[in-house]
């Protein structure tokens, strides 16, 4: 039976993937922040939602059967529905910096967001007429480059998994091919983040009296030249590293969302579906990974 070598990226992160940077904000008195992911061109998004209380936005614009085929920006932010304006802020940003859709007087930027709930951390919630978050997204946006703090950062900040300390992580692998996949993700989990065996004998319930209260949210990169289609199957696929890591995870209280996005500078070569499963399986692990590299990072923090 073959098989293919795959190894960490050169720093084992998102933009490993050439052409990605992230940039993170965070309010330490609001205990919260927003994590920023920007191309350098636009790119191809799609995005896999599997949990059962998700808030987003844009995320019907990234279905295959949808006019809009290329994506400025991705926004991960704490803040549950308040964070959302995150993506106002960075749509802003972008719009100012000329990068956006030619659609009218000045260009309309495409940003898929996805938010979790850090909104019973004990931090200062009490911002009056205007939350924190248009300003955060800027912060993020302005700071994005190709190195950035994991753990206690960006939309992690503020998060919890389980019962423990959430955080933000990411994590990186290539084949000797030249196959690039990226991961990123802020874990704010109702399940725990497994190690070991699990114990099928029990299932552990850290967080039932946040219901709606809880989310993993990931942003999956590939320099792959894919459609929407292939980049949705690639966030599919990348939702078995959630499954692997976290238990119980896509549960009624999690708003589990996985994006993917796709760089296009390299052809598939060979067969596309094969290559697809390839990066798929790889997008799965990244996110393994990354989930507990997050949560490492965060208690080490």
């Amino acid at each position: 039976m073959s098989a293919l070598r795959v190894a960490s990226g050169e720093h084992d992160r998102l933009t490993d993937i050439a052409g990605l940077k992230v940039g993170n904000a965070a309010d330490e008195r609001v205990r919260t922040g927003v994590t920023v992911v920007l191309p350098e061109r636009p790119a191809v998004m799609a995005a896999d939602v599997r949990g059962g209380a998700p808030g987003t936005r844009d995320t019907d614009a990234l279905d295959p059967s949808c006019l809009v085929g290329e994506f400025h920006g991705c926004v991960l932010a704490g803040g549950s529905v308040f964070g959302l304006a995150a993506a106002d802020g960075v749509t802003q940003f972008l719009s100012e910096a000329g990068i956006g859709l030619p659609l009218g007087p000045r260009p309309i930027p495409v940003v898929p967001t996805a938010i979790l709930f850090d909104l019973a951390n004990g931090g200062d919630k009490d911002w009056g007429a205007r939350s924190p978050y248009f300003d955060l997204g800027i912060a993020a946006a302005k700071a994005a480059a190709a190195d950035f703090t994991q753990g206690r950062a960006g939309a992690g900040y503020g998060a919890m998994a389980g019962a423990e300390a959430g955080g933000l992580g990411s994590a990186s692998a290539f084949t000797e091919t030249g196959i690039g996949v990226g991961a990123l993700v802020a874990v704010n989990a109702f399940g725990a983040v497994q190690e070991g065996e699990v114990d099928a004998r029990k299932i552990p319930l850290p967080k039932l009296g946040l219901v709606g209260g809880n989310t993993t949210i990931a942003v999956i990169a590939t320099d792959l030249k894919l459609d929407k289609a292939g980049a949705r199957r690639l966030a599919i696929m990348a939702h078995d590293g959630l499954a692997r890591t976290i238990r119980p995870v896509h549960t009624p209280f999690d708003g589990d969302t996985v994006f993917a996005m796709a760089t296009g500078e390299k052809p598939l070569i060979g067969e596309p579906a094969h290559t697809l499963t390839v990066a798929g399986t790889m997008a799965a692990d990244c996110l393994a990974r990354a989930v507990k590299k997050a949560v490492a990072a965060a208690s080490s923090g």
